[in-house]
């Protein structure tokens, strides 16, 4: 079973300059591994990885760390090679996260969900559990045990409070704000949106640049394209998780949302088919 920290390793947040090798071999599956014809052989993953800047020690390590936890199996390709294949629980939370990391058009204002949970004394490491994951999948707090999101997010939130178990302390309501304080009020409130531009502004101080660069440019090599894909999108996608993707009435004039958004679009428009061919899928 995926537990909570498995759920981590695929949302991991890379505050410095020099992503996880962890991180990037789960960006890596999510962006071209699970679309492979097989496994992905391992001499396969330290190339793909070699191109990132990731030596093979780090990349065996990582590995190994993720099948521990039930993230990668070992398998076989038809040629006999040993490899790694995601579980169907891995594969579940990058089918949940792809809503997200994809997402093309603005969010639209369907109202909210609210997770309101109840955890005895006796279980209280359950209640760290539950705080630490419905933060990670984007909720606020409204009042203590009483945890708000984009009524979107109900879905994800119920494939995850199930998968690890949790449900039985949550319900779910979905419903609209009615007061007292107005909406845009109790939104800053709800969320720490300082922090979460600043999350914006550092991705786009490091791939804004990245996508004026390739916007002069006619050619779109392989590896280059490979490259500067899996290092964005492993930056972009925990953002989606960071920013819970409020409505544009709710947010700051000038969201640093709206632009880190275009940035990873354009990236994703511009390099991924390319960086596929190196790839091999």
């Amino acid at each position: 079973m995926v537990t909570s920290s498995d759920a981590e390793d695929l949302k991991m947040i890379n505050v410095s300059d020099q992503p996880a090798p962890r991180s990037l071999i789960v960006t890596l599956y999510g962006a071209y591994g699970r679309f492979a014809s097989g496994p992905v052989p391992v001499a396969e993953l330290i190339r793909l990885l070699a191109a990132v800047g990731v030596d093979a020690p780090s990349v065996r390590s990582s590995v190994s760390r993720l099948k521990r936890r039930g993230l990668l199996l070992p398998a076989r390709t038809a040629q006999g090679a040993a490899g790694y294949e995601l579980s169907d629980e891995a594969r579940q939370l990058l089918d949940d996260g792809d809503r997200r990391i994809y997402a093309t058009a603005p969010p639209a204002d369907e109202g909210w969900v609210l997770a309101v949970f109840s955890v005895p004394e006796s279980e209280r490491q359950k209640r760290h559990v539950l705080r630490s994951r419905l933060a990670g999948l984007g909720f606020g707090t409204a009042a203590p045990g009483v945890w708000i999101a984009p009524a979107r997010l109900h879905e994800e939130t119920r494939h995850t409070l199930q998968r690890l178990r949790l449900d039985a302390y949550v319900d779910l309501f979905r419903g609209e704000h009615l007061g007292f304080a107005p909406t845009l009020e109790a939104v800053g409130r709800w969320w720490d949106l300082a922090a979460i531009a600043k999350e914006h502004e550092a991705f786009l101080g490091r791939h804004a640049r990245v996508l004026d660069a390739w916007r002069t440019r006619s050619d779109t090599p392989p590896e280059e394209a490979y490259r500067d894909y899996l290092l964005a999108l492993d930056a972009w996608r925990h953002l989606p998780y960071v920013d819970p993707g409020l409505p544009a009435r709710l947010l700051p004039h000038d969201w640093p949302g709206t632009r880190s958004a275009a940035v990873f679009q354009g990236l994703h428009e511009r390099l991924r088919d390319a960086g596929a061919e190196f790839a091999g899928v």
